[in-house]
This record gives structure tokens, sequence and C-alpha cells, in this order.
């Protein structure tokens, strides 16, 4: 049985409880929780997954609120994002008794709790700041182990005036190694998001090899710059073989970037993450918004699978 499979099944027997649970925040439409799960198990050849990202469509969602719409929206995978200011209210301060009530709420759901987005960034050239980044980092490792999550999201992220690039890209990687050995030892993945001025995928490659943790992987950002240079598929492959679980992405009625190519790409290599959607577009009803994002999703899984 597939770790699709296994998981589904799994979640499905939990997921009456919390549809019952729930059901003041979703109302009805929770109590087909087991259904829509099982009618949604992918083809065994088709492993990457739809989750969701909070970012602003679900900022003022707090845990119950969140499972539940993602629930309704067929997105069975979350990454919380974090600083001080979203409802759900996992952020460092949790002590160990709630953040054991955290991880239990997604423990018990159809929902996985996938990472941890943090703004950390490793770019600055004073020392006392690159510090201060890297142990708190460590701190959010720490949380995201603790709540259940498989790793953090982290930023490159930018190059400096009066400072050689050369110099950005190894502080970054020193940073890197620095972090990758420490998330080893949490049972955790580094992810190194393709963001900020440092963040185009050849300079991606560039840190990466001189980075010799095994926990550190490049997280895609479905950017249009990407598609600059040698055009998409060359810099995809330069990071190929350093992806992570998880990759972002925005808007899919964007057409500016090649969300069916980075699909077929990730199809045809047998990828296993989930594509987190990150997005902050002003819509009138974000849960309709999230659950026409899931079927456009849907669409370019499938062409990708029948190709």
């Amino acid at each position: 049985m597939s770790f699709e499979r296994q998981e589904l099944s799994r979640r499905s027997f939990l997921a009456h409880g919390i549809c019952v649970a729930a059901g003041t925040v979703a109302g009805t439409a929770l109590t087909s929780c087991s259904n829509i799960l099982r009618t949604s198990a992918l083809k065994p050849n088709a492993r990457t997954r739809f989750g969701f990202t909070i970012y602003q469509w679900g900022k003022n969602w707090d845990i119950p609120t969140l499972i539940a719409n993602c629930c309704k929206a067929r997105t069975f995978g979350v990454e919380l994002r974090t600083s001080q200011s979203y409802a759900h209210g996992v952020e460092l301060e949790l002590d160990a008794q709630q953040r054991r009530e955290a991880r239990k709420q997604f423990e018990d759901s159809p929902v996985t709790l996938v990472g941890i987005a943090t703004g950390e960034r490793y770019d600055s050239p004073d020392a006392a700041k690159l510090k201060a980044a890297i142990e708190s980092t460590k701190a959010y490792i720490k949380l995201s182990r603790d709540v259940g999550s498989s790793g953090v999201r982290v930023f490159p992220n930018s190059f400096h005036d009066g400072v050689p690039r050369e110099k950005t890209i190894e502080q970054i990687s020193s940073s890197m190694n620095i972090l990758g050995a420490f998330a080893t030892d949490y049972g955790q993945q580094v992810r190194l998001e393709a963001h900020g001025s440092v963040g185009e995928l050849p300079t991606l490659r560039a840190i990466m090899n001189n980075v010799n943790q095994p926990s550190v992987r490049v997280k895609l950002n479905s950017d249009k710059r990407d598609t600059r240079g040698n055009g998409f598929e060359h810099n995809f492959n330069l990071v190929r073989s350093l992806l992570g679980d998880t990759l972002h992405l925005h808007n899919l009625k964007d057409t500016g970037f090649p969300y069916q190519l980075q699909m077929d790409l990730l199809v045809k290599m047998g990828w296993k993450g989930w594509q987190l959607l990150e997005v902050s577009d002003k819509v009138p009803d974000r849960l309709q918004a999230l659950i026409e994002q899931r079927r456009i999703w849907d669409e370019l899984l499938a062409k990708s699978l029948n190709a």
C-alpha cells in the first residue's frame, strides 16, 4: 500500500470526528470529509499533493477554522506562516503543553501540518544579525518538531552594496551547514526558498554546491524570473536533484509562469512533495477561491499524467 493511501486510510477514520468537532465553523459541509478523502486519492503514480500556505488567505483562520476550510477545499497539507499576527497562534512563545495541543489538532484531523514558514534570512553583513537569525531558526526547528511538522522555510535573501556576491553566497552556505546539522538532530528539513535577489535558481545552485548537509533542500517559488536565461526547464534542472518536500505556487490563473511545464517536470521525475498555494490576491471569498485553485491544480496534474 502506498504512503498516500495509507495516510488517507488513517485520516479517513479520523475525519468523521474532526468534522463533527468543527461543525460550528464549517457547517454541514464538513460531514462529507471522509467521502472527500476517499475520492481525492491520487493515482498511484501521482505522488505530488496540493497544499496551502496560510500567508494572506488564511491569516485570520485559527486551527479549527483552517482545518475545516482545508477539508472543504480538499487541501490536506498546510504550512503555517509565523510572525505574531496569525490567528493559528503557533509561535515560538508556546509552552510544551500548548505545542502538544496544536500538534494533536492536526494529528486528529485529515490535514497534515507540512511545515513552518519563517522569514529568517542569512545575508546580513552584520555579524550580530546573522547570529541572531541562525539562533532564531534553531528555535523554529524545535517548534516545528514539537508541533509535528517536518521542516522550516527560510530565505537566502539579498545581495548588499559593497559586499562581494561570492562572500554572501559563502556566508549563506555556511549558515545552511550549521542549520542543516542542527535540523538533522530534530528530524527536520531546512527549506531554502528561491526568494530575494539571491534566490535565482542558478545562485541557489551555487549556494548548495557548498552545502554538505542533506537536510538542507531547495524550495521552488514559482517565480517568473525562473524563465530567464536559458529558460525554465534549464533553470529547473540546475536544482532538480536538490528539491525538498515542498514548493510554493501562486495564483494558478497567472499565465506569466509556466505552471503546466513545472507540473510536467515534477510528475516526470516522480517528485513526492507538497505543492503549497501561497497567495495574497484580493478575492471576495477566500474559501471559494481556494476551492477554485484546487480545481485548476487538478487539471494541471491530469494533463501531466495523460501526456
